[in-house]
């Protein structure tokens, strides 16, 4: 009996022996083992190195085009590291930011798609940087929006990534950006100094339903205006920014409602401390009628 478990044992070694140099073989050669599928077989390799993808951004003034790339950007791998542009370099290439750099991570840090950051990213892809985040960070891809990134000098911020073939790119969530943000804001304060008699429209009404204002000066435009945002809150999409998880049976639930405009860092702090006061956090969002 001794024996033949002994022998069984023997050849079972030899048999994983074969397996693994098997394995070992077509690895090398990138190619499944026969009768490994090849979809399995590109899972397999994924667990042994997860796919790491590199995004960066200003992210100033957070909005939810901003989450949304982000959303993206983390379903080309398994793991998203984000670079938040520094102060300096926003300044030197588009102009001083509006939220500085610490509540910026904060911002970015909050969203659930993000695995690391990444502080005083540069603004551009260079030869040194990009070196350093496939050595040191282990990337694999860099990932930007399908809307052109052009530095001062008229070049291409990510032609560097792209003429190594280490760039991904995604779609542009549109109707939504920082510009237009601030436009809606400037926009809402000529309002107030603007007679209530005058054309008997509100501008603030006017946005929230996507629609553009033309001025006496003639200013028109997405500069002027804003534009009708495509990204639709289907319950499918709102699924997929929430943790599809809902409260246990003896779960004490937290409720917090606000307006929510212009989220900032303020708003990601407040969330955080009501949600530790709970097993469950619920968030209200008030209408554009009652902010009103």
């Amino acid at each position: 009996m001794n024996k033949i478990s002994s022998t069984s044992l023997i050849g079972g070694a030899v048999v994983v022996a074969m397996a693994v140099g098997l394995y070992l073989g077509v690895a090398k050669r990138g190619l499944p083992p026969e009768g490994l599928g090849m979809g399995l077989w590109r899972k397999i390799k994924r667990k042994k190195k997860p796919l790491r993808v590199y995004m960066d951004g200003c992210f100033d003034m957070m909005h939810y085009g901003h989450c949304n790339a982000l959303r993206q950007a983390r379903a080309v791998g398994d793991q998203l590291v984000v670079g938040v542009v520094s102060d300096a370099e926003i300044i030197a290439n588009k102009g001083p930011p509006v939220t500085p750099m610490h509540e910026r991570m904060i911002m970015v840090k909050a969203v659930k798609w993000v695995d690391e950051v990444i502080s005083d990213a540069p603004y551009a892809i260079t030869e040194d940087f990009m070196k350093k985040l496939f050595d040191e960070y282990k990337m694999d891809y860099i990932i930007h929006g399908d809307d052109p990134c052009v530095l001062p000098d008229g070049t291409d911020a990510y032609a560097v990534a792209k003429k190594a073939g280490r760039f991904k790119q995604i779609k542009r969530t549109e109707g939504i950006s920082s510009t237009d943000i601030v436009g809606r804001m400037l926009l809402c304060v000529r309002e107030r100094s603007v007679s209530d008699s005058h054309n008997h429209s509100s501008l603030q009404r006017q946005f929230s339903h996507g629609h553009s204002q033309k001025f006496e000066d003639g200013g028109s435009g997405s500069r002027s205006g804003t534009r009708v945002s495509h990204f639709l809150p289907t319950s499918r999409r709102i699924v997929q920014f929430s943790n599809r998880k809902g409260p246990g049976p003896n779960a004490h639930i937290v409720y917090i409602d606000g307006a929510f405009d212009l989220f900032h860092a303020g708003h990601v702090e407040i969330l955080r401390v009501a949600r530790e006061l709970g097993d469950f956090l619920l968030v209200g969002t008030h209408n554009d009628q009652t902010i009103r």
